[in-house]
């Protein structure tokens, strides 16, 4: 069996941890921060091969920490990164494309749609 690849997940919400855990977890250990400020040390700890974040995180909204995580790597501190954005409502989608996310997914969470939109990710 291949070894699981890590995947970090921002999100201060059990219930989205618990849904993409569920969704994910066969394939890839899901590494969870509460905080947007603690998502580049732990991206630099465990090498993620996907990072998520939800838009509502504790101190540093999913949109600054993934402007701030394209900053770093167009300083070439960290390796490219591929970034998925969960946002709170369609209306929200213009702050996926604002945020430089590779793509989003409007919550509520399809287990289905989270799993293609991952392996899209990951492989391209």
């Amino acid at each position: 069996m291949p070894e699981k690849t890590n995947v970090l997940l921002a999100t201060t919400e059990d219930h989205i941890f618990q849904e993409i855990s569920a969704s994910l977890s066969k394939n890839h250990q899901i590494i969870r921060v509460k905080e947007g400020v603690k998502v580049l040390k732990t991206l630099i700890e465990t090498a993620p091969i996907l990072v998520i974040l939800d838009l509502q995180i504790g101190n540093m909204g999913g949109m600054a920490t993934s402007l701030n995580l394209r900053l770093e790597q167009r300083a070439g501190r960290i390796p490219s990164q591929k970034i998925l954005m969960l946002l709170d409502r369609q209306a929200d989608e213009f702050l996926g494309e604002r945020s430089e996310a590779d793509s989003w997914i409007v919550k509520p969470i399809d287990p289905l749609s989270l799993s293609q939109q991952v392996d899209v990710l990951i492989n391209s």
